[in-house]
């Protein structure tokens, strides 16, 4: 995600390195370098000029700390000024109506029905609502099946009716049904259409006004760019709507829709997706986007990632069996499903700080796991709750029937032996504090 962007700011930031300070002319030279970091990200002109010329009014008008280097300075500047050019802060929905009308509106192509799914699953799953899928797409093939069918994934009930060609009436009675039925949240998907044809625009204008939508989110495909910007212009022009969402932002190395589109329309970005899966969408916080953007890592997100797949329960249940060295190989192969639901392995390793840059060659495979969970597979469940019974002849076994070499094996049980050990001490002050007081002592200053 933004790494083209992040290579250039990086290298236009090396101007500054060994500057004793801030003067018009190193400025102006980082400053066309950003400028032109930004334009081969894609981001409209006008806003890229805007923004340099800003950051550079406000980096003249700095004193440089003798604490600090004039790159660090400018990098703090940096990242107040994209956290204000991307919104400033996090804008959530207005689901304060019941039912609350989400009408979902884009391009074909940019992944409206699955973000539908998503959102349903999102405000299910975290807001305690009760959502209403409605299949207003009444001209792509299969589109009503592919909202059904992600309906009965997420378990979250779908009108539709295939024999209707007509949007407005499909999205009315939708509305109506879920008043009916108690259901406080109404997603409404709509076919896809191209800014250009008058005639879909103003169906999806009638639909607007027939549904009176408390929300209208347009959706876009991060990775077209200046399109997607140029596209949400002739869209808000007609439905003046409420919010953008992202989609394939996980796949967009450029960045230029994410950091253009709030300045040209003046609508908050409100969701990013970044994978396939249905758990893959995230409310947009721009702060955090503009820390990833600069390689300064995003250990917020991160965190919440992983509070979504954690259990409380479960997270107890693990802690009273590591205190007890109870932590067996199916919590682990637990813990590795959990964590294989936050998502891309690389992208969440980049969002720890420092981590992003290192790791932006390295082709990090998101089946990394696999050897691993068909090691612990060819276990017996005996085998699974009671590691130490695992002698030579029983890996040699294990090696066979998982189809790995018997290192591999040895090397998955060595690191699971050492993991629990560790494990046991941190759950142990006593121990903990006996492990500190051993540790040699740090040389003081004076």
């Amino acid at each position: 995600m933004f790494q083209n962007l992040q290579d250039k700011l990086d290298r236009a930031f090396k101007v500054l390195k060994g500057q004793g300070n801030i003067t018009e002319i190193n400025v102006a030279e980082t400053m066309k370098e950003i400028r032109k970091a930004l334009l081969d990200a894609d981001v409209n002109y006008k806003t890229a000029k805007a923004f340099t010329d800003e950051v550079k009014q406000k980096a003249l008008g700095q004193n440089v700390l003798t604490s600090i280097s004039p790159g660090q300075l400018l990098t703090k500047i940096m990242n107040d000024e994209l956290t204000e050019l991307m919104g400033g802060s996090a804008t959530e929905l207005d689901l304060s109506k019941n039912p609350t009308v989400i009408l979902i509106a884009g391009l074909n192509g940019a992944g409206k029905t699955t973000f539908s799914g998503k959102l349903a699953k999102q405000l299910k799953e975290k807001r305690g609502k009760k959502p209403l899928l409605v299949a207003g797409d009444v001209y792509r093939p299969a589109a009503i099946d592919q909202l059904q069918v992600l309906g009965e994934q997420i378990d979250v009930p779908v009108y539709a009716d295939k024999e209707s060609k007509d949007p407005i009436a499909i999205a009315q009675a939708g509305v109506a049904e879920a008043k009916r039925n108690g259901q406080n949240v109404v997603i409404v998907d709509t076919a896809g259409r191209l800014a250009i044809d008058e005639a879909l625009m103003n169906e999806i204008s009638a639909v607007k006004d027939a549904t009176q939508p408390h929300e209208i989110l347009f959706v876009v495909d991060a990775m077209t760019g200046q399109d997607a910007v140029n596209t949400a212009k002739a869209f808000n022009d007609r439905l003046d709507f409420t919010g953008v969402v992202l989609t394939k932002l996980d796949g967009d190395t450029r960045g230029g829709a994410a950091l253009s589109i709030k300045s040209v329309v003046n609508k908050p970005i409100k969701f990013i997706g970044t994978g396939e899966k249905m758990e893959a969408l995230d409310v947009f916080h721009p702060d955090r986007m503009a820390s990833r953007i600069l390689g300064m890592g995003d250990v917020v997100s991160l965190v919440e990632r992983a509070q979504q797949q954690f259990d409380e329960k479960e997270a107890a249940e693990l802690q009273r069996k590591i205190r007890k060295n109870k932590f067996d190989f199916n919590d682990f192969r637990s813990q590795i499903q959990q964590i294989k639901k936050m998502g891309n392995m690389k992208d969440l390793m980049g969002m720890i700080p420092g981590v992003g840059k290192a790791i932006k060659d390295v082709d990090i495979d998101d089946d990394a796991f696999k050897p691993i969970e068909a090691i612990i597979n060819s276990m017996t469940p005996y085998e699974r709750e009671n590691p130490d019974v695992i002698d030579q002849k029983r890996r040699a076994r294990i090696a066979r029937g998982s189809g790995t070499e018997l290192a591999e094996v040895n090397k998955l049980m060595k690191q699971f032996g050492d993991m629990r050990k560790v494990m046991k001490q941190m759950s142990n002050p006593a121990a903990m504090a006996r492990m500190m007081r051993g540790m040699p002592k740090m040389p003081m200053g004076k």
